[in-house]
């Protein structure tokens, strides 16, 4: 959505933190973790927040 907006930096800078998220956790249940999704998205604001990198 973001892409389509023209926000091209925001839409990678969401992704890069999704991707991160995902490979160093939390993870939701679905995907072997434990966390709650709050928990999941809370990890992904403080991504793109911060701008952190693995």
């Amino acid at each position: 959505m973001l892409e389509h907006l023209g926000e091209i930096d925001a839409a990678v800078a969401v992704l890069a933190a999704l991707e991160d998220v995902c490979h160093e956790r939390p993870r939701t249940r679905d995907v072997g973790g434990a966390a709650t999704t709050r928990e999941v998205g809370e990890a992904v604001a403080v991504r793109v927040a911060t701008g952190r990198r693995r």
